[in-house]
């Protein structure tokens, strides 16, 4: 069961959702400190989800994000989608 377990790739989906009174540009900043956690922690891949004009999501370019997840991280693997 284990050896199950270790071979396992897990992958997050992020929204870079904003929270009351934070700013769009600290979401975009969490979305980096989580892949770089993530990465930490053995993750295999992060996915950046795009929302154009949704209330309460950050970012509207996913490749943007994606750069500046990828240019911070080393091993994990960087997505995108709508």
């Amino acid at each position: 069961m284990s050896s199950v377990i270790a071979s396992t790739r897990f992958s997050v989906l992020d929204r870079s959702r904003t929270r009351e009174g934070h700013t769009h540009a600290e979401a975009l900043r969490d979305t980096v400190r989580l892949a770089k956690e993530l990465e930490r922690l053995g993750y295999h891949r992060l996915w950046v989800s795009e929302h154009h004009g949704v209330p309460g999501v950050a970012g509207s370019a996913p490749t943007v994000l994606a750069a500046a997840v990828a240019a911070a991280t080393r091993t994990i693997r960087v997505g995108t989608g709508a």
